[in-house]
């Protein structure tokens, strides 16, 4: 039953802190990649791949992966040229299946009776991955420059009458 913030700024700086956290998890534990896959066997390791190093990546790649929409919206894409004339046409429509098929099992994740009134927040999703790109090169960032220094989360923040 964490509060959950409602302000933008504090919003991202808990986000970054969460994905330092990640990123800082990550580097200690692949320190000794061997060690970590005998500890853990060839399942659990590649678990711990996929959960901190691809939600980080995730992020972290979001923006090289949405100027793709580029080409969805008439607009030139520096990897356009390299591409054979087929395949634009196919990243794109890749992309409106992937976005259409996304919102659908968001909204059918909101199946329940007592999660119906959230289905409308699913349509939010789409400024939720930028701000979350945006405090994951904070996080990053910051392990890098400082990585003794954590934000703290403001929290009473949230007013009822919002």
């Amino acid at each position: 039953m964490e509060e959950a913030n409602c302000r933008l700024w504090p919003w991202i700086k808990q986000r970054s802190r969460w994905l330092k956290g990640y990123a800082m998890t990550y580097a200690v534990h692949m320190r000794n990649p061997v060690t970590l896959w005998r500890q853990l066997g060839a399942w659990r390791f590649a678990g711990v791949q996929v959960l901190f190093l691809g939600t980080l990546i995730q992020f972290l790649l979001a923006p090289i992966l949405w100027s793709f929409w580029l080409m969805l919206f008439g607009f030139g894409h520096p990897l356009i040229e390299a591409l054979p004339g087929w395949l634009a046409p196919a990243i794109a429509a890749t992309f409106l299946i992937a976005e259409v098929s996304s919102l659908a099992v968001n909204i059918t994740a909101l199946r329940a009776p007592h999660h119906r009134f959230l289905r409308v927040w699913a349509l939010s999703l789409h400024a939720y991955f930028p701000l979350a790109a945006v405090a994951a090169y904070k996080g990053c960032w910051e392990m890098i420059t400082s990585p003794f220094y954590w934000d703290k989360t403001t929290h009473g923040l949230h007013d009822a009458s919002d």
